[in-house]
């Protein structure tokens, strides 16, 4: 039998996300056929694991135009573009509809395990670019497919491997044994069990980012709640506290996310949670009680806690990529081509640079990482980006270059500056002049209402 000519074989499209629906609409609107492969049961099985968060961005900045084309003769009717939806409703509302109008070409329960070039393992240079890829797929009840592509865009994401408590990017010491009193995920407080799980017990809270405000404000709810009265959290961060610490505030142009930082800062300013800094988790052992007491590298032990959220990030799953020549970034594990504009070691005030296809390249032609896999641990994504990612993929793997090159993005300040990396070096902060926080030395603190945080700058401040 003969192979199918490559323009006959579909592009396949790993994960039916909301980066990886918005590829397969690019590519249809191109004439190019998807094969949209998803791991989980449903569409959207990521953002409905976190369906009780809501989203800092607005309707009107997650769902795709091109979309709302291919939604229109269902009937669709677009949300309120100002309203800010919650992980359910960007699942139920866009997602699910905009998969089922994208039909057969997505294929649920289908895991991918391996992708490589037909019949050429990594090292084979002999009519490499000449040979379709091949994936691999392994589908819920344990049949094995193999099926050509003529590329690959993979949207998987980076939401199944969470980043670990310990500093140095390994699990803690005793951190896998306790995995009983451990989660990496916001937990939803509305849920009665999980409510009963934190009410009226002290919770470690490790991370610096959105998550972590997010936790930070929902356990101080829960505290002013009649229900969960006694509940405390103690904020656990590698780094000072300082201006930047909760994010953008009033300055953020995207205005929900300046709030969720503002309203982790009122659940220190409430004495709902105690701040320890520059704390870089080494074990975390158990007392007599069967407790949890996290250990620093610099010997220091917080005081027992019951219950530990680690939300530091997230990074991307690259083993069944593993027989394809990658370019990939050896500090972010971003292609070598998008890594200088997202780097938080390097990036101060401003924005990330929309970017499309040739940022997103590899030595091995037509492979694209897409969406928040893309960032590698970078941890500043935003949907927008994905959607004028995905398009610029589609229109270059159309042949199309002038429309792969525009850039057809513009994004929202975010009124913050810094990041992760060099801000956790107190030194590297106070003698950069690039930058905007000094560190303080590591200790725990709680601010009073009104007090501006340690090492406040006037005019800005970091990120987290």
């Amino acid at each position: 039998m003969n192979a199918p000519a490559a323009n006959e074989l579909p592009v396949v499209v790993i994960g039916a996300g909301p980066i990886g629906l918005a590829a397969a609409v690019h590519l249809i609107d191109r004439g190019i056929e998807p094969l949209v492969l998803e791991a989980g049961a449903t569409a959207g099985a990521a953002v409905r694991a976190w369906a009780h968060v809501r989203l800092f961005s607005p309707w009107g900045e997650v769902v795709e135009p091109a979309a709302e084309k291919l939604l229109a003769p269902t009937g669709w009717t677009r949300p309120a573009p100002d309203t800010y939806p919650s992980g359910g409703d960007w699942a139920e509302q866009y997602l699910r509809p905009l998969a089922d109008a994208l039909g057969d070409r997505i294929r649920l329960g289908a895991r991918v395990t391996g992708v490589s070039r037909s019949g050429r393992d990594r090292i084979v240079d002999a009519g490499r670019d000449r040979q379709p890829f091949v994936v691999h797929v392994t589908h819920t009840d344990g049949r094995e497919e193999r099926i050509l592509a003529r590329a690959v865009v993979d949207a998987s994401g980076t939401w199944s491997t969470p980043s670990p408590a310990g500093a140095d990017g390994l699990p803690a010491l005793g951190e896998k044994a306790a995995a009983d009193r451990i989660t990496y995920r916001v937990p939803d407080l509305k849920d009665p069990a999980v409510r009963a799980r934190y009410a009226g017990r002290r919770t470690a809270v490790v991370g610096s980012g959105a998550s972590a405000f997010t936790a930070l404000s929902s356990l101080a709810d829960l505290a002013k709640s009649g229900d969960g009265a006694g509940a405390t959290a103690v904020w656990v961060l590698r780094r000072g506290l300082s201006a930047g610490t909760f994010g953008g505030g009033d300055a953020d142009q995207l205005p929900a996310r300046g709030a969720l930082g503002l309203a982790a800062k009122a659940a220190v300013d409430e004495g709902h949670a105690d701040a320890v800094t520059g704390f870089r988790t080494e074990a975390v052992e158990r007392d007599a009680e069967g407790r949890l007491v996290l250990v620093g590298e610099d010997g220091r032990r917080l005081d027992a806690v019951d219950e530990v959220i680690v939300l530091t990030g997230f990074r991307p799953d690259l083993g069944f990529l593993d027989e394809l020549r990658l370019g990939l970034d050896e500090r972010l594990q971003a292609p070598t081509g998008l890594a200088p504009l997202i780097d938080p070691n390097q990036h101060s005030c401003g924005t990330v640079y929309p970017h499309g296809h040739r940022e997103l390249s590899h030595p091995e032609p037509g492979i694209y990482l897409v969406g928040m896999k893309s960032y590698g641990r970078a941890p500043t994504f935003l949907a927008m980006t994905g959607h004028e990612q995905v398009r610029s993929v589609a229109a270059a793997l159309a042949g199309d270059l002038e429309a792969a090159d525009r850039v057809e993005l513009t994004l929202p300040e975010t009124g913050v500056c810094g990041g992760a990396g060099l801000f956790d070096d107190p030194a590297a902060a106070q003698s950069d002049p690039g930058g905007c926080c000094a560190t303080p030395e590591p200790t725990m603190v709680r601010l009073g209402a009104g007090a501006p945080a340690d090492g406040e700058a006037a005019g800005g401040g970091c990120s987290s």
